[in-house]
């Protein structure tokens, strides 16, 4: 492998885990939403079945 190839693998792998490891670590500060918006309407989607198509 060429240099370059080693630098822009490093980079790259540091990218890809970095984001890893700060995303846990933000999800480990804040793990939930703390509140809401007050004017949201629930819309019941979880309700609603799976949409099945006739072909």
């Amino acid at each position: 492998m060429t240099t370059i190839a080693v630098v822009f693998l490093t980079l790259s792998i540091l990218v890809v885990w970095g984001g890893l490891a700060v995303s846990a670590l933000f999800l480990r500060a804040r793990p939930e939403v703390a509140s809401y918006p007050a004017d949201d309407v629930d819309d019941h989607r979880q309700d609603a079945g799976i949409i099945e198509h006739d072909t």
